[in-house]
């Protein structure tokens, strides 16, 4: 007898379709099972479908032609009903949940990715993958890991023109000549597809899905990514323009940890970020300019890089400058140079560890020079132990100058390490060099007076964690308040009141 073990029940709601899911782990299988229970289409409702879809194409072509580049919430709403109503004269019989169902069914197939959209529905996702139309669609789940559905995209053919309907919507093409997609959905998911024979065993499309409700400082507190006072150090370092880099490597976090900071910048100061796809959400009372790169059209033109919008930004007088990632020489350089001419930069690149991104950036392609390595403040690394579905920061540390036989050679020095043995992240017992000294230089504060006051922000990130403060914009709210109504802050802190009775919050 086969032992399984159920590991979570929910419902999805998708245009009118309710998907019950089952996760659960049998004894002996290597991965566990995503399965989900969709309307059945027979092979005579198909029939039916498949008729009406043919009516719609011919009675209103104008918006069977707007529903296949947008899919907006006013254009799915009357489809539904259009389809409804023709069923209800084909089938008087079913009930209204079935009419709404076999309606969305419809919508998916025709303009959408069918099962894919149901998939996509799902908070606790965040990865689903379509290795080809011989195996399952696997997803990745927040809790559990990769999961294996029991769905299949049935041909090759279905897969090509999933993979075409995205790339119409964005504006780009997918073909024989062309077999390569990468964009980003209205929705704010990523969408990589790969055509045959580039992927050997058949079409491909991964949807990395986007957050509705990005991560906070109070998730990752939750979760142990990092702790209050590795959060406290940062902070402080932020208030007083230090830079950093974010490291890791994929989907360890490195945006996401982005994203947490950033809202501890003084909210008069002007941000502008650059990013390849739209990722960051800072909150909305923050003076921020985002910028967003462009491929170009099918003609070659039009194109707007990464460097572009780096040279560009200089000019709009930034008081912090972000940039989503650092790929070649000249980002590489243009943002040093920005940082050694006194902004405050922050970035993220590939990389597993602090040594790891200062040999990458002396290295080529990047070659930048030791002492424009050297003015970077901070690394901050993130890990992703993929075992136990967890991430971690894995160390913060500092780039120090030293002389070895008479050369000057750039050093990193980590200030905190996560302990895989406990799942802890320590702060180190050696002392910080250059970053307690630029402190001290910026804030005018003695060693002691800064961790007094690393101690304070500890203080009122306990406090947010024990209220949940919900939201990047919520957490912004407090962060503002804390450099423009300190005084009145800690005294809610201090009396343990709910940040409910702060005024501004």
């Amino acid at each position: 007898m086969e032992n399984v073990e159920k590991l979570a029940e929910y419902t999805l709601h998708s245009d009118g379709i309710d998907a019950d899911v089952t996760i659960s782990r049998s004894f002996g299988k290597a991965m566990p099972d995503y399965y989900i229970v969709l309307p059945v289409v027979n092979e005579s409702m198909n029939i039916i479908l498949k008729e009406i879809r043919a009516q719609l194409i011919r009675e209103v072509p104008d918006k069977i032609q707007a529903l296949s580049t947008e899919l907006n919430p006013p254009l799915k709403a009357e489809f539904i009903q259009m389809v409804e109503e023709k069923m209800k004269k084909l089938l008087p019989s079913l009930g209204e949940q079935e009419y709404k169902s076999y309606a969305a069914t419809l919508l998916h197939d025709m303009f959408g990715l069918g099962i894919l959209e149901v998939l996509d529905t799902d908070p606790n996702l965040e990865e689903i993958v379509v290795n080809n139309s011989k195996t399952n669609v696997l997803v990745y789940h927040r809790s559990f890991g990769w999961l294996q559905t029991n769905q299949r995209i049935e041909t090759e053919g279905k897969i090509e023109n999933y993979a075409q309907q995205i790339a119409r919507k964005v504006g780009k093409q997918i073909t024989l000549l062309n077999p390569l997609l990468d964009a980003q959905l209205a929705n704010g998911d990523r969408v990589n597809a790969t055509l045959a024979p580039i992927s050997q065993k058949g079409n491909t499309i991964d949807i990395r899905k986007f957050r509705e409700e990005p991560w906070t400082l109070i998730d990752f507190l939750k979760n142990k990514t990092m702790t209050d006072e590795l959060a406290a150090y940062i902070w402080q370092a932020m208030q007083y323009e230090l830079s950093m880099i974010i490291a890791g490597g994929t989907a360890s976090g490195k945006t996401s940890m982005l994203n947490v900071l950033i809202p501890f910048i003084p909210p008069a100061q002007r941000i502008i970020t650059i990013e390849d796809t739209s990722e960051l959400i800072l909150p909305k009372f923050m003076h921020w300019v985002p910028l967003l790169t462009r491929l170009p059209n099918a003609e070659g033109k039009g194109e707007i890089t990464m460097l572009d919008l780096l040279v560009n930004s200089l000019r709009m007088r930034p008081d912090r400058l972000v940039v989503g990632e650092i790929r070649r020489k000249e980002e590489a350089q243009t943002l040093f140079e920005a940082l050694m001419t006194g902004h405050s930069v922050y970035a993220t690149i590939h990389a597993e560890t602090a040594q790891q991104v200062v040999k990458r950036l002396l290295s080529e392609p990047i070659n930048l020079p030791d002492i424009e390595v050297s003015s970077m403040d901070i690394i901050l690394s993130m890990f992703r132990q993929r075992r136990l579905g967890i991430r971690r920061v894995l160390e913060l540390a500092e780039i120090q100058e030293t002389t070895v036989a008479g050369q000057t050679v750039l050093k990193v020095n980590n200030l905190f390490e996560w302990r895989a043995r406990d799942d802890t992240i320590q702060r180190s017992v050696s002392p910080s060099l250059k970053i307690q000294t630029k402190l001290e230089l910026y804030s005018g504060l003695s060693a002691n007076e800064i961790e007094a006051d690393i101690g304070e922000k500890r203080k009122i990130i306990r406090w947010m964690l024990k209220y949940s403060i919900p939201s990047i914009e919520k957490i912004g709210r407090i962060s503002s308040l804390y450099y423009t109504n300190k005084d009145d802050l800690l005294e809610v802190v201090n009396a343990d009141k709910p940040p409910e009775t702060l005024e501004g919050y």
